[in-house]
């Protein structure tokens, strides 16, 4: 159970989601509005991580969105660092944008949202 005390947690979270959205958030953002592929795929991840969230995490409804969000995209990091993947630097890179990325571009759509 998340503790409401626990603030350094939540700037913790902010400052990754804030780190992400630059590195993936926003020029995957970009992208989407120029190719509607990448906009799907970003809805759909965001939608398959909105899901794990809610129905995998056991009492999520009482730990802030933004610490949940940041704790799966560390995960994730994690994979991306250990696959070596380069980042889409151009909008038409997102086109051919792998899974992890294009899952985080989700976790930052989450994140907007929330």
């Amino acid at each position: 159970m998340f503790v409401p005390g626990s603030a350094l947690l939540v700037v913790s979270a902010r400052k990754t989601l804030n780190r992400l959205q630059r590195t993936h958030g926003a020029p995957a953002a970009a992208a989407a509005v120029l190719f509607p592929g990448v906009s799907a795929a970003i809805d759909q991840h965001a939608a398959a991580i909105r899901d794990i969230l809610d129905l995998g995490v056991e009492n999520s409804s009482l730990v802030p969105a933004s610490v949940l969000l940041a704790g799966y995209a560390r995960g994730i990091l994690e994979d991306l660092r250990d696959a070596e993947a380069d980042l889409p630097l151009s909008p038409l890179d997102w086109q051919d944008a792998d899974w992890l990325h294009l899952r985080l571009a989700g976790v930052c759509s989450l994140a907007r949202a929330s």
